[in-house]
């Protein structure tokens, strides 16, 4: 039996260069996919877009949950009406999801603000709720129960594009929505919880960076 020839000092070359272009292909994709955050005016072209269209009252009540909750996508998706009122039919402060709601199956409380219980109290005045355990945003699909983790994320990709705003994405909001408590001096470990995070790390690699985040910074000293 004889022995494979070793790589020669060339081959061993190639399979080197070839690995770290391949792994630095791979970084750089993945940081192009990150999710844009968006500012104030950003948002506001997105919400005078939805204005114009149907299923308006819907549509703006999904944006903004991602928004002003920090909610993944497919949680968004996954909520029923009995998840979010109570037996009066008004929005709860505190959003219950379960193991099979989240991403890493474990349980965890989305504490719902003002703001927020507002939009989605307008959302629900439009909707002519006859069972608590409909999803609480529809689709318009027939037999459908409502959207689903593809279905929403394919929504808000073409959401954002029609609006024209690039780069964003389903996971626009939730990114947005650290960012900006992060901005106003929010403590990661608090940002962990609110996102459902395991590790501070994921926590920080969800913070967009900008120059008024330095600016306040340098304003401490």
């Amino acid at each position: 039996m004889t022995n494979q020839a070793p790589f020669s000092v060339v081959e061993k070359n190639k399979r080197i260069n070839n690995i770290d272009i391949a792994t630095l292909y791979l970084r750089k994709n993945t940081m192009s996919k990150k999710a844009k955050t968006l500012n104030e005016r950003e948002l506001r072209r997105v919400l005078d877009y939805i204005a114009t269209r149907k299923h308006n009252a819907r549509n703006k009540a999904m944006l903004m949950t991602t928004f002003l909750s920090g909610m993944r996508v497919g949680e968004v998706a996954s909520l029923r009406f009995k998840d979010v009122l109570d037996v009066e039919h008004n929005v709860q402060r505190e959003i219950r999801l379960t193991p099979e709601m989240t991403k890493g199956s474990e349980a965890r409380i989305v504490f719902v603000n003002e703001r927020l219980r507002k939009e989605l109290q307008n959302y629900i005045k439009s909707v002519n709720l006859q069972d608590l355990n409909q999803k609480l945003f529809y689709s318009q699909k027939r037999a459908s129960d409502g959207f689903t983790a593809n279905t929403l994320t394919q929504y808000f990709h073409y959401l954002y594009r029609r609006a024209g705003v690039d780069g964003a994405s389903s996971h626009s909001g939730r990114r947005t929505f650290i960012t900006n408590l992060a901005s106003k001096g929010v403590s990661v470990r608090v940002l962990m919880n609110l996102a459902g995070h395991k590790s501070i790390s994921t926590t920080q690699a969800y913070i967009d960076i900008n120059d008024n985040m330095l600016r306040s910074a340098v304003e401490l000293i």
